[in-house]
């Protein structure tokens, strides 16, 4: 039986590293990254030796040409897509709304609302043409319904517009085999806390989660793997919480 695709964004680290080492046993899959290529290429090693064919995407999804590149790419090399995960993404320093300026939001909503809208639609085209449907899975945050406050609401938003993508998108494409689903982790052990200004925040506030710690990235991309798996294909439109109770 032939491998299916896999396109994951972000894939040089954290979540979207785990998500590729755990699809590898089932899926050729598409790497993009941005300026991180040892990171990549460490992910690419990996996956090989687990007997998957891989490529490289560099792009920054920021720029549209970027994102047509990176199709291209992964066109070049399998001729098809049958997943995506939309994993890219940044947070900021901890800013109240007051302090949080144009140019932040601008950037923001460039890659963590507009580079997975345009991603999901080149993927749909693709999917479309190929028939036999698909899987898109949007890498959300339990931030979209905690708001974060006094910290982080820009990137909550971010994470808020991409749950209401989520639903829009499936209602679209249902009718063509296409699912779309967006996951929410909570506390996770990456390396983002530290982007965020706040290296101990996993340290800080694990112990007071309703299991007693945070998440992994491997229990974030064992659920994405299962989304994308046949045994969740009547499962659509919908957002999974990798949250620990939070």
């Amino acid at each position: 039986m032939a491998r299916k695709v896999l396109l994951i964004t972000g894939a040089s680290s954290g979540i979207g590293a785990a998500v590729a080492r755990r699809a590898a046993a089932g899926y050729d899959v598409a790497l993009n990254f941005n300026a991180n290529r040892a990171g990549a290429e460490a992910v690419a090693r990996d996956l090989q030796a687990a007997g998957a064919r891989t490529v490289l995407c560099p792009a920054d999804l920021t720029d549209p040409a970027g994102i047509d590149a990176m199709f291209a790419t992964c066109d070049a090399a399998f001729g098809r897509i049958d997943a995506l995960v939309n994993n890219a993404g940044i947070v900021d320093l901890a800013r109240p709304v007051t302090g949080i300026d144009h140019a932040r939001l601008r950037q923001m909503f460039d890659l963590n609302v507009i580079a997975p809208f345009l991603c999901a639609g080149a993927a749909v085209t693709r999917m479309q043409a190929q028939g036999g449907g698909g899987v898109i899975v949007n890498i959300s945050s339990v931030a979209a319904r905690l708001g974060s406050g006094g910290a982080y609401v820009d990137y909550a938003a971010s994470k808020a517009a991409m749950d209401t993508f989520t639903k829009g998108l499936a209602d679209e494409v249902a009718g063509d085999g296409i699912r779309v689903i967006s996951v929410r982790p909570g506390i996770i052990e990456t390396e983002i806390h530290a982007k965020g200004g706040q290296p101990d925040r996993v340290a800080r506030l694990g112990p007071g989660l309703p299991m007693g710690r945070a998440g992994s990235v491997e229990e974030v991309a064992e659920a994405v793997h299962w989304l994308m798996s046949d045994a969740a294909s009547y499962i659509t439109g919908t957002t999974l919480d990798v949250s620990g109770g939070r």
